[in-house]
């Protein structure tokens, strides 16, 4: 029996979900979109599951899409049979979605670690935007994403040179949280992960989507999105909900100071 191309294991309510095609530097074959469009449309419905990682098998986080696949006829994207699509099913996950970038993040791999809420990456990782040297334009959010995060002219240098970003100047330009050792990269997005799981439930997902809403908006209008969120939340703030809250904090702080 042939190895799952994505391997999905949960554990203390964190998915940590593996693209599973070294061989290939795990592009993006219409079985792996497949798996990762269903994993997370089941992690959706996981109430047990707060946090999910991606990562890659091998040397790589991913190669984008399986141009020999392509090469030979087999269906483009968005053509295969699947319950929607790619990204949309990473973006509708509830909880934020680390990206343990271990490797080659290129073009399509490239977008699949931006769709995440953020990344860490191995000082091994590297990002390449080859579209234009490929002859196709992005369809999953590169040339917005990217821009927006790192600034347009280091995006255009990017996309518009197919050259390759190494882990330590993505770090300086924001493109990911931190770069770690290769031996360090899984312990720390879990570590955060944990960090983030400790959370009441209903406040990450919420603040996730507060932030993620106002992002797309002018700063104006985002401002008053804000606002009134933060009134709606407070109608259901009681006493015993801010001296628990704050008992809480005080004792992760001392907890930290201890360590």
């Amino acid at each position: 029996m042939s190895e799952s191309v994505l391997l999905v294991e949960k554990s203390e309510g964190i998915a940590t979900l593996t693209l599973n095609r070294p061989k290939s530097m795990n592009a993006l074959s219409a079985a792996l979109r497949n798996a990762i469009t269903l994993a997370f449309q089941e992690l959706q419905d996981d109430d047990e599951v707060r946090v999910a990682i991606v990562t890659g098998a091998g040397r790589a986080f991913c190669a984008g899409l399986d141009l020999k696949e392509l090469g030979s006829g087999a269906p483009e994207v968005g053509t295969e049979s699947v319950r929607g699509d790619m990204m949309q099913a990473i973006g509708a996950f509830r909880g934020p979605v680390i990206g343990a970038v271990n490797g080659h993040a290129i073009t399509g791999g490239f977008e699949l670690a931006l769709g995440c809420d953020l990344l860490i990456a191995s000082s091994e990782a590297k990002f390449a935007d080859t579209h234009a040297r490929v002859g196709i334009l992005p369809g999953w959010g590169l040339s917005q994403r990217l821009s927006r995060l790192i600034g347009i002219a280091r995006a255009k240098e990017i996309s518009l040179t197919g050259n390759y970003i190494e882990a330590r100047q993505a770090e300086a330009w924001g493109l990911v949280n931190r770069v770690v050792e290769p031996d360090q990269l899984l312990p720390a997005a879990r570590a955060l992960a944990v960090d983030m799981a400790s959370c009441p439930a209903h406040m990450v997902e919420g603040y996730k989507r507060l932030i993620d809403e106002g992002y797309g908006m002018p700063f104006e209008a985002a401002m008053k999105h804000e606002a009134r969120a933060g009134i709606e939340s407070a109608k259901a703030i009681t006493a015993e909900s801010i001296a628990a809250g704050r008992a809480a904090v005080q004792d992760r702080g001392r907890k930290q100071d201890a360590s």
